[in-house]
């Protein structure tokens, strides 16, 4: 049986974009609050690109279908770069916003386009997806550490400009991907797709299941590294500390991706999130980089279950000529997670301070993980059987 490939343009593509993206996860959010912005600025300058994402995400699977993912995960390896060099030029909201805009272009593109490459690819689905998420993942964990030591070391902008490098080789990869066409017969209008998929119930739960995958990376890229500088962390021990978010996907995607074997298992998807809500307050709790670490790398194993959970779903309900389609809209919760969290989180910690934000998101996520098996029940018409 053929195998995921061990080092391939696609690997590389996906390694470095996200090792970029891991940098701007770290240098955005620091940089905004070294420029003396409020909780509510920093929040909305994560969240309110997001408006565009939900929209574009939508756009950029479309396209992907029509046109090749090879096309899309080119404009997103751009996209990227432009942004870093954005980022780099400038020093006020305006200009960071702008430089979010353009990421969420990126992001918009990347994510439909690379899961839909990856169902794809020969062999067993569950391990496939494991090992393309910790790929993602492990380009994040040394996008992290290395913004961490450019910040500790060189400041903002050197930082944002080895982001910019990194990008142009994301691209480079980009061109040697191998072009999967989708089939031309019967070719649906642009988003009768779209029209079709919401007619199931399947990918509304696929949506709720995204929403608390993406946890790790809306905090992450927002609230995370403010709350361990306050904590205080230097930076560059912040950047090690979040890499191991990305180390626990990374154990997720190689050892606990064969947990998940079919769309109806109940209890991959409950376990993740209800280890997601307590990993997500206990953070805020302990000031101390053992237990911080510890309750960093749970989070990120809990998110790559669910992550896995999710693209095992999506691909069980949509066929290969309109998977980017499905992975877009199933992705709507990634869109949701970005826009709600940063801002709700912005907003109570300027109230009540940054370790309650932490707790209430946690109970939030908690009861959401608590509804799960009822939303299963609901979307499959039956009570889920397990594979």
């Amino acid at each position: 049986m053929a195998r995921f490939p061990l080092f391939s343009a696609f690997q590389g593509n996906a390694f470095t974009w996200n090792l970029a993206l891991g940098m701007t996860n770290l240098l955005v959010p620091l940089y905004a609050r070294d420029l003396g912005m409020s909780g509510v600025s920093i929040g909305s300058l994560i969240a309110l690109p997001v408006l565009i994402q939900i929209w574009f995400n939508l756009l950029g699977g479309a396209y992907a279908d029509r046109i090749g993912a090879k096309r899309t995960s080119l404009f997103a390896s751009m996209s990227l770069a432009i942004a870093a060099a954005i980022f780099a030029l400038s020093a006020s909201f305006p200009g960071l916003l702008a430089g979010q805009f353009l990421m969420i272009l990126s992001r918009a593109a990347f994510w439909p386009s690379n899961w839909a490459l990856a169902s794809q690819l020969p062999g067993d689905r569950s391990r496939n997806m494991g090992r393309l998420n910790a790929t993602t993942n492990a380009g994040q964990i040394v996008g992290l550490a290395v913004s961490g030591m450019l910040i500790a070391r060189f400041g903002f902008r050197s930082g944002f400009w080895t982001m910019a490098v990194i990008g142009l080789l994301a691209l480079l990869f980009a061109f040697f991907i191998a072009q999967h066409h989708a089939a031309h017969s019967a070719r649906p209008k642009l988003f009768a797709t779209y029209a079709a998929l919401l007619k199931h119930r399947t990918i509304y739960l696929a949506v709720l299941c995204a929403y608390v995958a993406a946890l790790p990376f809306s905090l992450a890229m927002s609230f995370f590294p403010i709350l361990l500088v306050e904590q205080g962390f230097s930076s560059e021990t912040t950047g090690w500390l979040l890499a191991f978010r990305a180390v626990g996907s990374i154990v997720a995607g190689v050892a606990l991706a064969h947990l998940v074997r079919h769309a109806t298992d109940r209890m991959p998807p409950f376990a993740a999130a209800v280890l997601s809500a307590v990993s997500v307050s206990l953070v805020a709790v302990l000031a101390h980089p053992l237990w911080a670490g510890l309750f960093l790398l749970s989070l990120g194993a809990a998110s790559g279950v669910m992550t896995v959970y999710f693209q095992i779903l999506i691909s069980t309900i949509s066929s290969a000529e309109q998977r980017a389609s499905a992975m877009a809209l199933g992705g709507l919760g990634w869109g949701l997670s970005h826009l709600s969290t940063p801002l709700l989180v912005g907003a109570v910690a300027d109230a009540w301070g940054i370790r309650p934000a932490f707790y209430l998101l946690g109970a939030i996520v908690l009861l959401v993980g608590t509804s799960l098996p009822s939303v299963q029940r609901w979307a499959f018409g039956a009570a889920p059987r397990q594979a």
